[in-house]
């Protein structure tokens, strides 16, 4: 769980970053395909945990 938050937060500063200061736009770029990655990963880990087999 800290890495998660610990990406989310590298994203946030990347996009920060990246609109601040004109010419690293790409930077916005990398941190929205951050966080869309960790919305993914996010969504297929709660999914799988609720196909337990209960006993």
């Amino acid at each position: 769980m800290a890495f998660i938050l610990f990406l989310l937060l590298v994203a946030v500063i990347l996009g920060i970053i990246g609109v601040v200061v004109e010419g690293l736009i790409y930077l916005l770029i990398i941190g929205i395909v951050i966080v869309v990655a960790e919305a993914v990963f996010i969504a297929m880990r709660s999914k799988g945990s609720g196909r337990r087999r209960v006993r």
